[in-house]
């Protein structure tokens, strides 16, 4: 059943055109990605389709009854409510209904209506019936539904009660978007999910979108996720949209493989055009051939000729280079703590950098990643330990929240007033290797978007030509095509990389070893995220069955050849898998209790009879509550499946 239809669909702001001509379908339970660079269209497009903008000619059809879901980038909720509250607001019909046979079971209670048959029938009917809705809606559930979405999105019992006003601007981004997962609307847009989520939550939402009952149509700049959950692939470029089918790296793909095609059709009908030209050139004033010359003029002005073909757009092109190198050892931090006063978000923090290491640092949000780069480059003073620092460092630091980028200064002031000596000329050139051209560089820096911010950033940074460059989130704000540019300067650059980031994909082309960062201290792999990810697992596993006394001993080797990760990962599959189908016949085996119980309470010999109904409810909730965790067991489950 197609969802969405947009056919013919043009926008623009005042003379500057936005959209041209956009056709998109989407059918039921479809995963589409909308991509394109940044100022492309695409929230646009999102807007447009969710009724929140106008668009100036076209059409747009979908059923009458559809339910649509729209997450805005950065969310507007306020609400004076408790978190609990705001997500309860989604069920406002099932709290009406629970109303409704919380006041019928008084009115079977009482005497006179128990007395009166009639009257006693005719209120049994109406509870039975309206019961049976209830149980058909998920009215018995909807409260754990919501706790385990909230556990998803890092909301655990004790923040239940905070208002929402409390929250910071990235948690109210994660609340709007539990709350459009609680829903589950037919249509679910989403512009930007993943901002604000950390790795954990990221692999959480993922696993929750593949078996999403309706459509969704994703805005993204995370390439790992896209592969992980979109099906189909719309590509906003030039004003248009083109379909391609696959994920996003198969999209790119085709892309290539439809470029390369392009540009040949585009390179013949180039040089057939030409010649046609030079013979009217050559021939348009000769009496003798007038009339061939203009009958191959008339060929000229009717042919629809090709444009420049997609896929050659102007790009950032820029590279790191260091002034001098550095000794073989760079950092070595030992039995550190760090914090903002004397209680430490992190402490017992101890790693070793050495020269061309390119390490990722990952962990949780608030661990305090960010407050040990800062700690490292003597911006934050240590709580406890020690960080030494080898010979010849010089460090280039690359700052997420771009706090040295908040003044009026105009964007070639920028660079300028850091290297003054060198001439103007010179300093746009740089810029214009970043974008930034013509009367571009005379913007005021507060004016830029996050992505043009960002390149101002890297613009700063390659001109300090640091032998090792600590980044703090680099790709954030950054559209797909920049994010590549950035990846191929940072696999060239001959200097050493410590970096934070939630990119997965970017991790994965660049890190060579990566440290987990928690409250208590830091733990080493040396590989990428995938293995990462894999040995997580591995030790997850193994501690597991150690814990069930299924191993005995465990030997750790320092390297492992790719047969033996290949072993490893098919034997933890089956595992998990053994796993999945008990805990599976746990919940069905939970499923045919609370069933059991739901029909007990429907019996007019028990929903009379308050003694009795009240040990039943007390032992539904308990079997609900336990239902509740199993389901969640079994989703971690599911998660650590997808990952092998």
């Amino acid at each position: 059943m197609i969802v969405l239809q947009v056919n013919q669909v043009y926008k623009s702001f005042g003379a500057e055109e936005i959209l041209s001509g956009v056709k998109l379908e989407v059918q039921h339970r479809d995963r589409v990605a909308l991509v394109g660079r940044n100022g492309s269209g695409k929230s646009t497009l999102l807007k447009i389709i969710a009724g929140e903008i106008s668009y100036n000619s076209g059409d747009i059809s979908m059923p009458k009854d559809l339910t649509i879901g729209y997450l805005e980038q950065q969310s507007n909720l306020e609400s004076d409510a408790t978190i609990w509250d705001e997500m309860m607001t989604i069920f406002h019909q099932f709290r009406e209904q629970e109303a409704k046979l919380r006041h019928l079971e008084a009115q079977m209670a009482n005497p006179a209506v128990y007395n009166n048959s009639e009257e006693n029938d005719k209120v049994m009917k109406e509870y039975d019936s309206l019961q049976h809705d209830f149980k058909d809606a998920g009215g018995y559930q909807y409260e754990s539904d919501t706790r385990a979405i909230l556990h998803g999105m890092k909301f655990f019992p004790e923040d239940y009660d905070k208002k929402v006003t409390s929250l910071s601007g990235g948690q109210k981004t994660r609340l709007m978007l539990a709350k459009h997962l609680l829903s589950k609307p037919e249509l679910l847009i989403l512009d930007e999910p993943t901002n604000h989520l950390d790795i954990e939550t990221l692999s959480w939402l993922e696993t929750f979108l593949k078996n999403y009952p309706g459509a969704l149509l994703i805005v993204s700049h995370d390439r790992y996720f896209l592969d992980q959950v979109v099906t189909m692939v719309y590509e906003v470029s030039r004003h248009r949209v083109k379909k391609y089918n696959g994920n996003y790296s198969r999209y790119l793909d085709e892309k290539a493989k439809q470029y390369e095609l392009d540009q040949k059709q585009f390179e013949k009908q180039q040089g057939e055009k030409a010649k046609l030209e030079d013979y009217v050139q050559r021939n348009l004033a000769r009496a003798s051939t007038t009339k061939m010359a203009q009958s191959r003029r008339k060929t000229l002005q009717k042919t629809d000729w090709m444009e420049v073909p997609d896929g050659n757009e102007k790009s950032a092109s820029f590279g790191f280079t260091i002034a001098k190198q550095s000794g073989n050892d760079v950092l070595n931090v030992q039995s550190l703590a760090i914090g903002y006063s004397a209680e430490p978000v992190s402490k017992d923090i101890s790693l070793k950098l050495y020269r061309q290491d390119s390490l990722a640092l990952v962990g949780p949000n608030g661990v305090g990643k960010s407050t040990l780069l800062k700690t490292i480059i003597k911006e934050l003073q240590p709580l406890e330990g020690d960080v030494h620092y080898g010979t010849g460092i010089q460090f280039g630091y690359y700052d997420q929240e771009q706090a040295n980028l908040k003044g009026n200064k105009l964007v070639l002031n920028e660079l300028w007033d850091d290297y003054p000596l060198i001439n103007e000329k010179d300093i746009r050139g740089i810029l214009g290797r970043f974008l930034f051209t013509g009367d571009d560089v005379l913007k005021p820096v507060s004016t830029l978007s996050g992505g043009e911010k960002a390149r101002v950033a890297l613009a700063k940074l390659m001109m300090q030509k640091a032998n090792v460059l600590l980044l703090d989130e680099p790709t954030n704000h950054l559209d797909l095509d920049s994010k590549e540019v950035l990846e191929n300067a940072l696999l060239d650059y001959p200097g050493t990389l410590l970096f934070v980031s939630h990119d997965r994909y970017f991790m994965n082309r660049i890190a060579t070893k990566v440290v987990e960062l928690t409250q208590d201290g830091t733990s080493e792999y040396l590989g990428d995220y995938d293995y990462y990810v894999e040995k997580k697992l591995e030790i997850a596993e193994l501690k597991a069955l150690d814990e069930m006394g299924q191993v005995t001993e465990v030997k750790a080797t320092a390297s492992t050849s790719t047969s033996q990760i290949d072993k490893e990962a098919k034997k933890l599959e089956r595992q998990l898998l053994r796993q999945s189908e008990e805990v599976e016949q746990s919940m069905e085996k939970l499923d045919m209790q609370i069933a059991e119980i739901e029909e007990q309470l429907c019996q007019p010999e028990i929903f009379q009879d308050h003694e009795l109904v009240l040990p039943l409810q007390n032992e539904l909730e308990e079997l609900k509550s336990t239902h509740e965790l199993v389901m969640t067991q079994w989703l971690e489950i599911q998660e650590k499946l997808e990952q092998i």
